[in-house]
């Protein structure tokens, strides 16, 4: 008769396309699920306060899912190896199933636990389910693993479909109620309370498998349409709002691809939109693919030679960019849209980040910090690649001289200002010419909208074009640095 085997759930909350559950069924025997959180990780699993708020709510929906197949999830917390070793002693079982994660400590813990295992004589085996392909399947015409956004996905595009998506098994016989015991969720504190600054969350996500599912379905139905464009244009609603249910594992690469590709192929979407989502899907695995084959570029930078960046101890600076108090009405609304729904759309990230580094000149492993806090699709791959990408210390970064201009940007992509009137309500009545730029604007016409710069709304903390000027003064020792180090 067949032990029991144990699928290790991690982030691929999801019981569709999902390799490691498919083969513990197909294997048959008892299944017994277990979710470890361990606060053991060198960099936290979970670490950040709003990916625990959504951990908390789609561990309660696969718990409900599983329980609907007559299975159960069991939660235990600590370490995952001595958890595993403590479980398989509870349970009697021969064989550990889990998907693939590519964080450096992941990677390491999972290798050290494969082997170990094995050594005691249970079969351990671990399945690729997060990524369009593994970070070492694509490689450059030498063989090395690309640096560089575009032949990247050239290459994987010309590797040709990934595997089609598995489907939910038809049976999960449980293990024993005896088999383990599981600890209440309630008691991890994943939520907060005082204050409860997540309320309004609530409204906006429902985290889950099924949620996940619902939202590729209204985005490939609805906002991909004009998604090439559209998706520059915070207030457009051009987005797809995956990336939290990617994060996750509510739904993989693989699900999203074939439902993109199949409504191409239908007629139903026009090919030049869903490949432009099927991109930044792509650019997920480009991100995976360097932190798995660059471990230390989780801290340190990618390009060494901005280790000689003067960057700017600013307390005072970098609170007042936290709270969305800069002064600059763009810049300040995508950071209120951040704490208030856990999320800030992709084009103001790219202002915010370049604001940071580059106007206050202050280091991008604190704005990586702040949003691995407060984002609910905190990715480490995208969080550190975004961040350095910004910074120009990245693989694929943006030019040291590009120094997005927080107004031009804010007239550019939110040209009705009704993005930024949403996220700053106190300058809602100012006329569009000055809402971008209130310092500018007369005093009669800052009376008329209520406004009282320094009072209602705050100054600009720093001056756009000395801080470019400062900036380039900045990347010029980085420059020097460089050229010191090839003579």
């Amino acid at each position: 008769m067949t032990k029991c085997s144990i699928v290790w759930f991690r982030r691929d909350l999801r019981l569709q396309d999902n390799p490691a559950l498919s083969a513990a069924a197909k294997r048959g025997g008892p299944v017994l699920c277990l979710f470890i959180l361990d606060d053991a990780d060198a960099g936290g699993d979970f670490e950040g306060a709003a990916g625990r708020w959504w951990l908390y709510h789609t561990l309660k929906a696969l718990s409900a899912e599983l329980a609907a197949r007559g299975a159960r999830l069991i939660l235990r917390r600590g370490a995952a190896q001595a958890v595993l070793q403590n479980v398989i002693a509870e349970s009697g079982a021969d064989a550990v199933y889990w998907n693939r994660r590519y964080e450096p400590w992941s990677v390491q813990r999972d290798r050290k636990i494969k082997t170990d295992l094995q050594e005691f004589g249970i079969a351990a085996e671990s399945f690729a389910a997060d990524m369009l392909a593994e970070p070492w399947e694509v490689k450059t015409g030498a063989g090395k693993p690309f640096s560089v956004f575009t032949p990247f996905w050239k290459a994987l595009l010309a590797r040709g479909a990934p595997r089609p998506p598995l489907d939910t098994p038809d049976l999960l016989p449980a293990a024993p109620a005896d088999a383990g015991t599981s600890e209440d969720l309630s008691d991890w504190r994943l939520t907060p309370s005082r204050p409860n600054w997540a309320q309004g969350f609530d409204k906006l996500w429902r985290p889950g498998e099924a949620g996940a599912k619902e939202a590729a379905r209204a985005f490939l139905d609805g906002p991909a349409g004009d998604y090439r464009d559209g998706r520059d244009l915070p207030a457009a609603g051009k987005v797809s709002r995956l990336s939290p249910h990617l994060h996750f594992g509510e739904i993989s690469p693989s699900q999203l691809w074939a439902a993109t590709r199949a409504r191409i192929d239908a007629g139903a979407l026009d090919a030049s939109q869903g490949m432009a989502f099927l991109r930044e899907v792509g650019w997920r695995d480009f991100n995976r693919g360097l932190l798995y084959h660059n471990p230390r570029t989780v801290i340190e930078n990618f390009k060494t030679d901005f280790d000689a960046f003067p960057w700017r101890d600013d307390p005072t600076a970098l609170q007042a960019w936290r709270e969305g108090r800069t002064g600059y009405p763009f810049v300040d609304a995508g950071m209120r849209e951040l704490w208030a729904t856990g999320v800030m759309h992709n084009r103001v990230r790219m202002v915010v980040a370049s604001f940071l580094v580059k106007h206050l000149l202050i280091d991008w492993r604190e704005g990586e910090a702040w949003f691995r806090d407060t984002l609910v699709d905190f990715d480490l791959a995208n969080n550190v690649g975004g961040w350095q990408w910004s910074a120009g210390s990245g693989a694929d970064a943006a030019p040291y001289f590009r120094i997005f201009n927080p107004i031009a940007q804010g007239e550019k992509f939110d040209p009705s200002g009704a993005y930024t009137r949403r996220w700053i309500p106190e300058l809602a009545r100012l006329p569009n010419a000055y809402l971008q730029q209130p310092w500018t604007a007369p005093t009669p016409v800052l009376a008329a909208a209520g406004v009282a710069l320094g009072e209602t709304y705050p100054h600009p903390i720093v001056d756009h074009k000395p801080a470019r000027e400062r900036a380039l003064r900045a990347y010029d020792i980085v420059k020097q640095a460089r050229a010191a180090a090839a003579a």
